[in-house]
């Protein structure tokens, strides 16, 4: 850090749980949905209305816990968090203080020092806020929608263990790769569903006392969090090197001007006025739960990246582009296992050859949709294209040729390599009878080669596949060439 002094960086995540109703009632959560048309007297606080916990959301919280290395305590409590904004209709918000679900775990990230650990202090569970929409209706310059009242929310509260705008983007990336793998998420930053929070402050270098901590609110990209960050810490370090100091307060991120504006003043834990909400009883954690939790957690994508780099033969580089999205992960899996059925080559060259031509033929064609990865062929036609290569039915350059027919029409390729004739040429006499003819049209290269010129081979296995429409096995063909040209 310039000018002598380091960042010290915390980010509170707020993630959507990916349930069908919120949190304390039964009203639906689909997203775009006419404005305040998913209500009712418990999420829009009515007198008398009594709230009554999700269980499945719960349930999720406690897998994101397992996941991120977290205590989960058996028993805990909800609390009213008090303030007065127009988004939140009972005038305080359900969520957890002092018992919270999940207590302290961790989460792995790449940094300029290789990977290393980030603190979780805690992981709790609230309902999220109504959302206002701020423009011109007539003279009103603000609406309110609570259809996204009451959805239910995690927080993942992080230890203030990041130094740079880097990290902290990385730490972004990384839970919200795990929370979609494990599916408590669907990672849409765009609808909200995925925003965070940054505290930031500095410190002299060697300084174990934190400073000054400004919050950064409700930022939706990870780009905008890199620049936030960075913005704030430049300006921090300007403010105190000229003789200012940095206030504590809530500032927001403004994308057009590029730089953190404050909000108000950085409430206390005190100003919310926490207590135990008396509508609910503590939420009480039996083992047979934990235990199903546990069930539910799938393998983690870095785990998944790491198999996949030992046992099929994929790069570091492979494993990142396959596993970006746990769609293309699924796939990615299902076509080898699909693959593995068919095809009797060595699980390294056979995961080779599928993310070879997943990356370059497929990813370019396939859409996302939350979760879920739409790719026009399924992992059982593709194992059975990429089969039909391996055992010499078609030629690579022909796969190509055939997945491009089986995208637009559906079909599987070996009605396609049937109705274009595309089946290659194997057969030992007629390629010794389509070599011996180049051979004599090419007397001058042939003497060339046999002089020492062995770059030539590849002319004539270029002459044959020419002379074959490309259908010509290759194998075959260099077999066939060495044995007539040294012979």
């Amino acid at each position: 850090m310039s000018g002598g002094y380091e960042a010290v960086i915390g980010l509170e995540v707020h993630a959507q749980l990916m349930v069908n109703t919120k949190l304390f009632c039964g009203c639906s959560v689909t997203a775009g949905s006419e404005p305040n048309t998913q209500v009712c007297p418990v999420c829009l606080g009515h007198p008398g209305a009594l709230p009554v916990p999700n269980r499945e959301a719960i349930h999720l919280a406690i897998r994101a816990a397992l996941a991120l290395d977290c205590q989960v305590h058996n028993y805990s409590r909800f609390a009213r968090k008090h303030y007065f904004y127009p988004d939140m209709a009972k005038g305080y918000q359900i969520s957890q203080f002092e018992l919270p679900l999940n207590g302290r775990g961790q989460l792995l990230i790449e940094s300029e020092q290789g990977e290393r650990s980030v603190g979780i202090t805690r992981i709790h569970v609230e309902e999220d806020a109504a959302k206002n929409v701020h423009s011109n209706f007539g003279g009103r310059e603000t609406l309110v929608d609570y259809n996204r009242g009451g959805v239910p929310l995690i927080e993942i509260v992080g230890e203030p263990d990041l130094r740079s705008a880097d990290e902290a983007e990385s730490y972004l990336r990384r839970l919200h790769e795990l929370l979609m793998y494990i599916g408590v998420n669907d990672g849409n930053l765009e609808e909200g569903s995925f925003r965070c929070d940054a505290n930031v402050s500095i410190r002299p270098v060697g300084q174990e006392a934190y400073g000054t901590r400004t919050e950064l609110k409700n930022i939706n990209s990870f780009r905008f969090v890199r620049q936030a960050i960075e913005y704030e810490i430049h300006r921090q370090v300007a403010l105190v090197s000229d003789g200012g100091t940095v206030v504590q307060e809530t500032r927001s991120w403004h994308e057009d001007a590029r730089k953190t504006v404050p909000m108000r003043g950085k409430e206390q834990a005190h100003d919310y006025r926490y207590f135990p909400d008396p509508d609910l009883p503590p939420l009480i954690i039996k083992e047979a739960e934990l235990q199903r939790a546990q069930e539910s957690v799938p393998e983690l994508p870095r785990a998944m990246r790491t198999r996949w780099q030992e046992s099929l033969g994929l790069t570091a580089q492979d494993a990142g582009v396959l596993s970006s999205h746990p769609g293309i992960a699924q796939y990615f899996s299902a076509t080898s296992n699909h693959y593995q059925t068919l095809s009797d080559e060595a699980p390294a060259k056979a995961g080779k050859r599928i993310a070879n031509f997943i990356q370059s033929e497929i990813l370019g064609h396939v859409t996302l949709d939350g979760l879920q990865a739409n790719v026009p062929v399924t992992a059982e036609h593709l194992a059975t294209l990429l089969t039909c290569v391996h055992k010499g039915e078609i030629t690579g350059k022909m796969a190509k040729e055939v997945f491009e027919a089986m995208r637009t029409s559906g079909k599987t390729a070996p009605e396609i390599i049937e109705e274009k004739g595309l089946k290659t040429v194997s057969d030992v006499g007629e390629l010794e009878n389509v070599v011996q003819s180049i051979l004599e049209k090419s007397a001058s290269q042939v003497a060339s080669y046999r002089d020492g010129n062995q770059k030539l081979l590849g002319y004539f296995v270029g002459q044959v596949m020419k002379a074959t429409s490309g259908k010509a096995d290759p194998k075959v063909v260099n077999q066939v060439l060495k044995r007539l040209l040294e012979g």
